[in-house]
């Protein structure tokens, strides 16, 4: 393996385990006020609150898992690096669109979208994985499962945290805009273009 080859490799690794950490964060981070903040966008009763909230939060999750093989599917056939940055630009997009709704009809849609659109973490762990010689290979796919698991148990308590210090919907626009900045202007600079 050439120098180049090994470097490329090993930065590409950092910045997409960096990436599934931040993704992470931004999938967990509303489960402190997700409730909360969907009282706040209407008249609910108890019954009708958990409802709501139940639904409003799975659904990323299970339209995730339906997508997310089309997302690898789509990878295949355009590259990794162009649906890693499609994925996180509209993952940006959709997570400050749920600080400007209005009722929770509309967050549940957003938030289905936020799962449709979650084609970063699996496609990074391909990218890495299709990139990384076969000897590194299980040292690579374990940090890129500990980045995002890291960031999946922070979120809760960055989400927490930001609420507190601002409001819920200021929450959801700081992370679109981290999400913006870090996923396609970080990455888009730094993955090279045959990722």
């Amino acid at each position: 393996m050439n120098k180049t080859h090994e470097l490329n490799w090993h930065r590409n690794l950092i910045i997409l385990a960096i990436g599934v950490f931040i993704g992470g964060i931004a999938f967990s981070e509303v489960v402190p006020f997700l409730s909360l903040y969907i009282d706040t966008l209407g008249e609910f009763n108890h019954q009708q609150l958990n409802f709501w909230s139940g639904l409003v939060f799975s659904g990323t999750f299970i339209v995730g898992a339906f997508i997310s093989p089309l997302w690898g599917k789509l990878a295949d056939k355009r590259g990794r690096k162009t649906i890693i940055l499609i994925s996180s630009a509209s993952m940006s997009v959709v997570m400050t669109g749920m600080g400007l709704v209005t009722n929770v009809v509309q967050l549940f849609l957003l938030r289905m979208l936020q799962g449709f659109f979650a084609g970063y973490i699996s496609n990074s762990n391909a990218l890495v994985a299709t990139q990384v010689p076969d000897k590194e290979s299980g040292k690579a796919l374990g940090t890129m499962t500990a980045a995002f698991t890291a960031g999946q148990l922070l979120g809760p308590f960055v989400g927490g945290a930001m609420s507190s210090a601002f409001s819920y919907r200021v929450t959801f626009f700081l992370t679109g805009a981290l999400l913006l900045y870090f996923f396609t202007a970080f990455c888009a600079r730094r993955i090279p273009p045959r990722g």
